[in-house]
């Protein structure tokens, strides 16, 4: 399995920005896809997932109401896009993949892309 995270760059404060996710290597369907995000000297932290079957979403209360998520099962694509971009939102996302079914958990996962920079500047 593998995630290729994609979309990340300099943004000024405000601004939006859609990151993409492509997924390769399931015979089946993954489970649910989750986004995290790692800033410099932080730990890394969900931002929010989505359920592959159903498009069931969970969002972090730290960026609820700024963000969507979604996907495009014909693509094997996962979006995340990010409204009103704060100096905060500065970090390194990734997405990843539970094992199994996770009911709308995200603590554990079993497969990770490798992160892409999304650097906002004030």
């Amino acid at each position: 399995v593998q995630l290729q995270a994609s979309g990340g760059g300099l943004v000024q404060a405000g601004e939006s920005l859609r990151l993409s996710c492509v997924v390769s290597g399931y015979t089946a369907s993954p489970y649910a896809l989750g986004w995290f995000r790692q800033a410099t000297g932080q730990e890394r932290e969900l931002v929010g997932g989505i359920a592959w079957t159903g498009g069931f979403t969970k969002y972090a209360d730290s960026v609820k109401g700024r963000i969507t998520i979604s996907r495009d099962a014909a693509k094997n694509t996962l979006y995340l896009q990010i409204d009103d971009l704060k100096p905060e939102d500065t970090a390194v996302y990734y997405c990843a993949t539970p094992p199994g079914p996770n009911y709308g958990c995200y603590a554990i996962m079993e497969y990770w892309g490798k992160g892409t920079l999304v650097t906002v500047s004030s």
